[in-house]
């Protein structure tokens, strides 16, 4: 039986951390990539240019590989920056040296940093690059690495997790419950890629799909998010998202979302895939 392989970045936390652990559950090897290697590292993740926050996250790359060799796979530490196309490059060609290949791609990490959250005027514009860099071009960077062992295998999903900030208007200005432009345009752009990637794909074995996640009660939501008015407890937790990506890997029929949109919370749901998750919560984003 060939070796299955998931590749997974933003993995030491949240959403990728629940991506990684659910598809080991799954049967497949993960390879992570953040930039968090060990517990308490302190770097900037203010969602504002009007003040610094260093307070280190909880997660890891390395607790979450605890949880995949927990779970009888084994992982693979590729520690990378999304805002450095050469570590990315690097990190995803140690993977398919090691391990031969790459079934699964969860585009999950994404920029964190000022600019998140400010108004337009407020924002310099090369926080607005760099948002574009890590939330589109780094993906892209990834896929093109990732598609010819998937061609070759005829087999594959691509995740993309996008927003529904791509498509729908803010509530609030960005900082009162809403969020900064660069965010939104850049998960737009991402929010592109499947549907129009799937149709040079078809007949391939190879599946791409937008997963939106709804609102997720994340680490950091808990402890940075409160400020800019979003309540982490109105949030469903990364493990929903974790199942749906596993279940998308694994089950023949997922081929149904081939350059579509997942809703992952009501798939979860309607599905059953986190018995001891009650259902969808309301998305306020």
């Amino acid at each position: 039986m060939d070796r299955r392989v998931a590749f997974v970045t933003g993995a030491s936390r949240g959403i990728g951390k629940a991506c990684a652990v659910h598809l080991a559950r799954a049967g497949f090897d993960v390879a992570l990539t953040a930039r968090t290697v060990g517990e308490g590292e302190a770097r900037e993740h203010s969602s504002t240019v009007h003040r610094s926050d260093t307070r280190p996250l909880p997660g890891s790359l390395s607790s979450t590989a605890e949880l995949v060799v927990a779970a009888g796979r084994e992982a693979l530490l590729v520690p990378a920056d999304l805002l450095d196309r050469a570590s990315l490059g690097a990190a995803a060609a140690t993977v398919l040296e090691r391990w031969g290949g790459i079934d699964v791609l969860v585009n999950n990490g994404r920029y964190i940093g000022p600019g998140h959250m400010d108004r337009f005027v407020e924002t310099p514009l090369d926080l607005l690059d760099k948002h574009f860099e890590a939330n589109v071009m780094a993906p892209l960077v990834l896929l093109r690495q990732c598609l010819p062992s998937m061609l070759e295998r005829g087999r594959g999903l691509v995740a993309d997790i996008t927003s529904s900030v791509a498509w729908t208007d803010p509530p609030a200005p960005a900082g009162q419950g809403g969020w900064g432009l660069g965010y939104a345009m850049s998960k737009a752009a991402l929010h592109r890629v499947a549907g129009l990637v799937q149709r040079e794909l078809d007949a391939s074995g190879v599946v791409l799909a937008n997963i939106d996640p709804g609102f997720i009660a994340t680490e950091r939501m808990v402890q940075d998010m409160g400020d800019f008015g979003f309540d982490a407890s109105a949030g469903a937790p990364p493990d929903v998202i974790g199942a749906v990506v596993a279940w998308l890997a694994t089950d023949p029929t997922a081929s149904d979302w081939a350059g579509r949109v997942v809703p992952a919370q009501a798939l979860c749901h309607e599905r059953g895939l986190l018995p001891s998750w009650s259902g969808p919560v309301p998305n306020p984003a």
